[in-house]
């Protein structure tokens, strides 16, 4: 079970304030396709030529419904931070076009409903994301339900989810097939979660357990179809982690967002399920992506071609993907794993994915956007390169294909729902931030409080409220980073814990008003990579409390691949300019210079002193375009 929170304090307040003045009226915009010089959505308007209420033809990707959906998701979240009379009545007017739009039978899809035809539906589940839109149909409904209380969009997803249990399973006369892009699987177990109808988890339940066995159903459905069965991407099905079953899987392959949101859906499975082969099967996953597999910010999928994972340890800076989907899609993952077994190694993971990999894609007005998220630009020239042609060195309006904009804003949104985890054992806090949540603990209600500038500052004070005494067990996240120098006071005195995986439990009895303090240590930390990571032997990256930083053309002019660390004290210093309470540091350093300006010469460069302005990872390409790096050069002598 998850809590939610309620942001109070300024970091996340401000940027769930963007998402509500900007993003979402922004996003709007686009889906009904008013924003000048970008690529038309169409998304609207093909749900009203689905429901006859328009002439045209389809114009988009198979997947353009699901832009409409995860507006929605984002719309029901902005409403629980903030009501608005009038952004929930656009948003009824959009469910009832598309209870307009769906078919008597449930099936709601604009692509075939309005370009390839009806009778063409179920023909090529690989490819064409029929399963993907109805999950995030079903997960836009269930977030619409819970905040709103209005059944109509949640009755749709319902009838939806009803059509596909009589299309798909395990009986005869059903497709034993699941989904190209995993996503229905996930929303199948939230609908599950609201209706308590154990049709929709035994449903996900199936495309998990089904997915990769033999005879494969990719290959079947496309030697039907008369299509080349092995034609998609990699030449194999590793591409959509179908090449064998899940519980035979050692290692994270393929497009990263599909894994991200399969193993989410995974987790969730092993846990309602109580199936321990699963859960053996996700956590072995999670230990490969985390320790070969993950970038220092968060960030997974190296590989342009096919928006895919690399092989182990292949973490290149400069032409990496990093999807922001797939940061997200990370983080989805990692609180699902925290509720199957709370562990602080997730919620650092978590962290990570939020702060470093995430809210790196939007700029801090809500108008720019980034698909992937480079650890290293090195000038605008470089990415004219062919192999760098999918990193961009500013954000941009819109994409086509405009995935990650309205995922980051869900999650962003959504940010209460992923603060604390609670379970019969007690109350798990995840994430810090200035908040109000109220959790079960002993059976009754009982809020937490927490004041902080996190993440700009680590002491985090969290007032406990309550009618009466209860007792029972409240347990914070002891952040790896400040494992070695922490300090946890209740009521101002040094208090008891025990540590339960990288968690500081205390069991007692909580009184109104009491209050624990948490110090974390917020010295500016240099962190290097794994000597089998050849991208950054002899390098370093600067990482303070939870975010990562990054040098910037802006502050320390070009050429940042002459900088150099040397030893010396990392400063720390209050910046605002672009977010109140926002911390730079300066690093002292050297840098390289050639005396000769021929391409090639025999007399060697000087070092001369210099020092180098570090700004969080997140915030960077907020002052104009330039030159980016997060691993610098480390002068070890």
């Amino acid at each position: 079970m998850t809590a939610t929170a309620r942001m109070t304090g300024q970091f996340w307040q401000q940027y769930q304030k963007i998402v509500e003045e900007h993003v979402i009226p922004y996003q709007w915009q686009a889906l009904t396709d008013q924003l000048e010089d970008t690529e038309p959505s169409h998304a609207i308007e093909n749900f009203r030529l689905a429901a006859g209420l328009s002439e045209g033809v389809y114009y988009g990707m198979v997947f353009q419904d699901s832009d409409v959906y995860k507006w929605l998701e984002s719309v029901a979240y902005s409403l629980r931070n903030h009501p608005d009379a009038a952004l929930e009545a656009r948003a009824d007017e959009v469910i009832t076009l598309l209870g307009q739009a769906q078919e008597a039978d449930g099936y709601l899809n604009t692509y075939y409903q309005v370009k390839a035809g009806l009778e063409q539906r179920w023909t090529n589940v690989r490819d064409n994301h029929e399963l993907y839109c109805g999950g995030h149909l079903i997960e836009a409904a269930v977030a619409y339900f819970e905040v709103t209380g209005k059944r109509a969009f949640l009755t749709i997803a319902e009838k939806f989810a009803d059509y596909v249990d009589t299309i798909f399973g395990p009986e005869a006369g059903k497709i034993k097939g699941y989904p190209g892009h995993e996503e229905i699987e996930l929303a199948l177990v939230r609908l599950y979660l609201v209706t308590k109808n154990e049709k929709y988890l035994n449903l996900a339940t199936f495309f998990v357990n089904e997915r990769g066995q033999q005879p494969l159903f990719f290959n079947e459905e496309a030697e039907k179809a008369g299509r080349n069965a092995q034609s998609w991407w990699h030449g194999d099905h590793e591409y959509s982690q179908a090449h064998v079953p899940i519980r035979e899987q050692k290692e994270a392959v393929g497009h990263a967002v599909r894994a991200v949101y399969f193993y989410s859906a995974v987790a969730d499975i092993a846990r309602l399920q109580h199936d321990d082969s699963l859960k053996q099967a996700v956590e072995t996953l999670w230990e490969n992506v985390v320790q070969h597999k993950l970038f220092i910010n968060g960030g997974i999928g190296a590989s342009a071609w096919g928006e895919a994972f690399a092989a182990n340890d292949d973490l290149p800076n400069d032409t990496t993907y990093n999807e922001t989907c797939a940061s997200v899609g990370l983080a989805f993952w990692a609180k699902r794993m925290l509720a199957l077994e709370p562990k602080g190694t997730y919620g650092d993971v978590l962290e990570n994915a939020i702060y470093n990999g995430s809210l790196c894609g939007m700029d801090l007005k809500g108008e720019r956007f980034l698909y992937v998220n480079p650890l290293e630009i090195n000038g605008p020239n470089a990415c004219q390169r062919h192999d760098h042609r999918h990193v961009t060195p500013k954000r941009q309006k819109w994409f086509n294909c405009a995935c990650c904009p309205p995922n980051l804003a869900r999650l962003i949104g959504g940010i209460g729902d992923y603060f604390v985890t609670e379970t019969k054992a007690g109350v798990y806090v995840n994430l810090y931030g200035a908040s109000e949540t109220t959790v079960t603990l002993g059976g009754q209600a009982v809020k937490l409080t927490q004041e902080t500038l996190y993440p700009w500052q680590g002491a985090i004070q969290i007032t406990v409220t309550t009618e009466t005494p209860v007792t029972g067990k409240l347990a914070f996240r002891l952040p790896a980073w400040s494992q070695e120098n922490f300090r946890l006071l209740v009521n101002g005195v040094a208090a008891s814990y025990q540590n339960e995986a990288g968690f500081l439990a205390l069991t007692r009895t909580w009184n109104d008003g009491d209050v624990v303090a948490l110090t974390f240590d917020m010295t500016p930390r240099k962190v290097f990579a794994n000597s089998r990571i050849t991208e950054d032997l002899g390098k370093v990256a600067i990482t303070r409390g939870p975010l990562v930083y990054a040098a910037e053309e802006k502050d320390n002019g070009p050429h940042l691949g002459t900088l150099w660390v040397t030893a010396g004290e990392i400063v720390a210093t209050e910046n605002g300019e672009l977010l109140p309470h926002a911390v730079y540091l300066t690093v002292p350093g050297k840098q390289l210079r050639s005396l000769d300006q021929a391409t090639y010469t025999t007399q060697a460069p000087t070092l001369e002193e210099t020092s180098i302005t570090l700004l969080p990872y997140f915030m960077w390409g907020n002052r104009g375009e330039g030159e980016l790096r997060v691993w610098l050069n480390q002068l070890f002598c």
